[in-house]
């Protein structure tokens, strides 16, 4: 990886996560839940970038519904990247869910579990 798509990476994370946080929360109340992005990942050639992005809330079915929103709403954010962003063209954004801090949870329960089991 460059620093070119590094910096480019970093700056659309940056930008991405204000977009779902502030203007797709107002244009979709539906939304809901705390959404993270956490991480983008930018092709070499900056046309398409896969954005992960996490979505925390106490119900599944909200999880679910929050990020099928996100996922159908990716041409508005690629559109409010193009406002902000100085680039020529702006990526093709793909949504993917990002599951590891339930897959890190589920480890930590599973490793104090073993713990206990020992004491």
């Amino acid at each position: 990886m460059t620093k070119r798509t590094q910096r480019v990476d970093s700056e659309l994370r940056k930008e991405i996560s204000s977009i779902l946080t502030g203007a797709l929360k107002n244009k979709e109340p539906d939304l809901k839940g705390l959404v993270s992005v956490t991480e983008v990942d930018v092709s070499p050639d900056l046309k398409t970038a896969k954005v992960y992005v996490s979505v925390f809330s106490a119900e599944e079915e909200e999880r679910a519904r929050s990020f099928a929103i996100i996922c159908a709403n990716a041409g508005f954010v690629r559109r409010e990247l193009a406002r902000v962003m100085r680039m020529r063209t702006v990526p093709e954004l793909t949504f993917k869910a990002d599951e590891s801090f339930e897959y890190g949870s589920r480890m930590d329960e599973l490793l104090s579990k073993l713990h206990k089991d020992e004491s």
